[in-house]
């Protein structure tokens, strides 16, 4: 009788968590992750919001060997526990660290469980004083101007290349597949201009220039909320918040 209590137990956790991490499709509800380049996947939460109702918010996951980068947390923790377990296991990589791209929620709401899991987290040195300003989950280390992180034997470079959708938004770049995350500084095609509460529109077109200048070899650009694409992304940015 213990026997077969304790086979009986084991199943009914393992169904609890078969249901729990569902898959990760494009119709599954919590998480949706896209493979943009060979090293390179779009991670989908959604949040809801009061004005734009639900918002499918874009992140971006780097691996190289047995090592993963996520950019921008989930949305909320039920997802990013859904992106651990699916780096973990259906990727075979260890997330190393996490990069928040700005202070807003669709960037860190999900922040805290990394931090549970002892995995560090950046940021420019402004969106960790904007996050503890507002109250959010707060990143761990920051940097001016730029940043290099290792994943595997290849690098993530993040760069501040000025304002646009917030004061603090930076962007990130792998080279290996010439993936550039642009997060919410970059429109999809065809986007409205979208949340302008903490914009600064004035200098959003030139901030763009700066990206286009960097990143000249580019081939895969994935915005903060929609479709990735290419270079083409940029340029329609850049003319959507042209003076």
């Amino acid at each position: 009788m213990k026997v077969a209590f304790g086979v009986i137990l084991m199943l009914v956790l393992f169904s609890a968590c078969a249901t729990r991490y569902q898959k990760l499709d494009s119709e599954n509800p919590v998480l949706q992750i896209y493979k943009v380049a060979p090293h390179t996947y779009r991670h989908v939460s959604f949040l809801e919001t009061e004005r734009f109702g639900k918002v499918a918010c874009n992140g971006m996951i780097v691996i190289d060997q047995d090592e993963a980068v996520v950019i921008d947390a989930p949305t909320n923790d039920e997802a990013a526990a859904d992106l651990l377990y699916y780096v973990k296991n259906d990727l075979n990589a260890e997330v190393k660290a996490v990069v928040v791209t700005h202070f807003h929620e669709d960037c860190l709401g999900g922040l805290k469980s990394f931090h549970e899991k002892n995995i560090p987290s950046y940021a420019y040195f402004l969106t960790q004083e904007l996050a503890r300003k507002n109250g959010e989950e707060i990143p761990q280390h920051t940097f001016k101007d730029s940043l290099m992180l290792a994943v595997g034997k290849e690098k993530l470079n993040v760069y501040y290349l000025g304002a646009g959708h917030t004061a603090d938004n930076t962007v990130v770049y792998f080279e290996q597949d010439q993936s550039l995350f642009g997060g919410c500084l970059v429109k999809s095609l065809g986007a409205s201009k979208g949340n302008l509460s903490d914009a600064r529109v004035e200098d959003w077109s030139t901030t763009i220039e700066h990206v286009e200048e960097k990143f000249t070899h580019v081939k895969h650009v994935i915005p903060g909320h929609g479709k990735d694409g290419g270079k083409e992304l940029l340029t329609y940015t850049k003319e959507l918040f042209a003076l």
